[in-house]
């Protein structure tokens, strides 16, 4: 007995399938030669591909309508805003409605007006305009608060014009420990040429508001300077081409209200050359609870290139 139970064992030993393979007289579980699921997975790109032409097709469809242009102006008085271009006014009957709107809905009188000065940064070879910030010095102002100004001076005599003429703080390199641990922070910082070498090290610090020539923050002239950087109204480039800034109250006359509007137009477009066509494309005024209404640009804008050819012309006049 115990000879045939080892000889079955030896038996089932030699019969007995391994572990991963087929056991005698069954096929493995693959699929045939011939591969039945190529079929299927052609249908299925041939599928996925004439949905895609179809949906070109239908892109396509929609880019060869042609939009019907915008009517100018509307007929009656109740019309739909979308069906039309919307309007431009100039300056004067522009600031006139933001006035009536006030008095229509009884809001605050003395609130502040306000632009969004769309700019044109582009020039030519694919460069573009820096984005940039400016302070000035409006015809009208319209509020009573005063910027606070650091005069840099080692001399006694302009550090005594500084202080005459309202300066915040005056002093020299002692200022420069107190500026970098923060214990200092005025709203602008001006400086006289000869102490501009010891500053060096703030020029990290203040960043644009570090004095310069090219913002008019460094010179001789002090009082100037003082008069500019207290007084003057500061403005930046947002996103890369949009400038956002209040000009004046609602409640200043119309005439000075666009007189405010004037000066800054003309201040942003001395930072491109005019020879590359108008620096602002497009300028929305508004009150801080009105709507923005749209302005005619013509007559904001400075008339630069006309003036040159002129001159050209003047200079040389064609042979009769």
């Amino acid at each position: 007995m115990a000879a045939a139970a080892a000889a079955g064992r030896c038996l089932w030993r030699v019969l007995a399938p391994r572990r991963g393979a087929a056991a005698p007289g069954l096929r493995p579980c693959l699929p045939p030669p011939g591969r039945p699921y190529a079929a299927a997975a052609t249908a299925a790109k041939a599928a996925k591909k004439s949905s895609q032409k179809t949906k070109q097709e239908e892109t396509k469809k929609k880019k060869r309508l042609i939009r019907q242009p915008l009517m100018s102006k509307p007929v009656d008085d109740v019309y739909l805003t979308w069906c039309y271009e919307r309007p431009s006014y100039d300056a004067e009957v522009a600031v006139g409605m933001l006035k009536k709107f006030q008095e229509l809905d009884f809001t605050y009188p003395r609130q502040y007006v306000y632009v969004n000065i769309t700019l044109d940064m582009a020039l030519q070879k694919k460069k573009k305009v820096d984005p940039f910030a400016s302070v000035v010095l409006l015809p009208y102002r319209f509020t009573d608060d005063m910027n606070k100004v650091l005069v840099f001076t080692e001399n006694k005599e302009e550090a005594e014009i500084a202080q005459q003429n309202g300066a915040s703080i005056v002093g020299g390199v002692e200022l420069i420990k107190w500026i970098l641990e923060d214990e200092i922070k005025m709203d602008f910082y001006v400086a006289v040429p000869e102490i501009m070498p010891k500053l060096i090290p703030l020029k990290s610090k203040l960043r644009r508001k570090y004095p310069s020539a090219r913002r008019n923050s460094m010179g001789r002239d002090i009082p100037k300077m003082l008069q500019l950087f207290k007084e003057g109204l500061e403005y930046a480039v947002e996103d890369e081409h949009l400038i956002k800034t209040r000009i004046a109250r609602l409640d200043m006359p119309t005439e000075q209200i666009v007189a405010n509007l004037n000066a800054i137009i003309q201040d942003i477009c001395t930072f491109k050359p005019s020879s590359y066509g108008p620096f602002v494309q497009k300028l929305v005024i508004r009150s801080s609870t009105s709507e923005g209404l749209l302005l005619n640009l013509d007559g904001l804008l400075p008339q630069v290139e006309k003036e040159e050819e002129k001159d050209e012309e003047e200079k040389n006049p064609e042979d009769e």
